[in-house]
């Protein structure tokens, strides 16, 4: 194995402890179904991306390693990403009192149909990342990297912010719990904050850009914004 394969693998495995972390200890219990579900499909997901990647394109790989406010070489991009960051471990860290104090209740076939959008939204990341090389962790432009408008970049301009906001928004009926919605909503807020500025950086930094958002109209949704 080599040492970008080992980076990657290790990064994968500190992640999905973490989120055990968040989801279980919270709940006090490991009768959490849903979240083990959750973990269980997470686990899978990120796994199946991660492997093939490092088969296929492992410098997406190497550019995907470098994540969280300090990769980030944009002062606005670094408080972005701190805010980001925090309320993505509010949303899996709620569910799990949630469950400890009956809070709420999701139906089963809901929590279920949640895991299937969460799911989806890893599809939709994977077409992206096939699509584009250069979708790092962090706001940059490489020397000669070219504007990507093929695959789900013809449909709108950030396709991978689209299959995040479906992770998102899915992953509180995924763990069974209503009340992670009050923190999913400013989550979305803050990731299409993430995108007004990332298009900003993109639009002086990368050429073509501009030209390309006005062949690609939508920034998230077809035919609404």
């Amino acid at each position: 194995m080599n040492t970008l394969a080992k980076r990657a693998l290790i990064g994968f495995i500190k992640l999905q402890i973490i989120l055990a972390l968040l989801t279980f200890l919270p709940a006090w219990s490991l009768r959490f179904w849903e979240a083990w579900l959750y973990w269980l499909l997470f686990a899978v997901c990120a796994l199946s991306i991660t492997l093939y990647f490092l088969k296929h394109d492992p410098q997406l790989i190497e550019r995907r390693l470098a994540v969280g406010p300090g990769a980030e070489p944009e002062k606005s991009q670094k408080i972005i990403q701190a805010i980001a960051g925090a309320l993505a471990c509010a949303l899996v860290i709620v569910p799990g009192f949630d469950y400890r104090w009956r809070w709420s209740a999701v139906p089963i076939p809901m929590v279920l149909a949640a895991d299937v959008l969460v799911v989806l939204g890893f599809l939709m990341i994977f077409f992206v990342f096939r699509a584009n090389s250069h979708a790092a962790s962090s706001v940059r432009v490489e020397a000669d990297q070219p504007v990507i408008s093929t695959g789900p970049y013809r449909i709108v301009r950030h396709p991978m912010y689209a299959g995040g906001l479906v992770m998102v928004l899915a992953t509180p009926c995924a763990l069974g719990s209503l009340w992670a919605l009050l923190v999913a909503v400013p989550l979305c807020s803050v990731i299409v904050v993430r995108l007004l500025d990332e298009e900003r950086y993109l639009s002086a930094h990368l050429p073509g850009y501009d030209a390309y958002c006005e062949h690609v109209r939508y920034r998230l949704l077809p035919l609404v914004w």
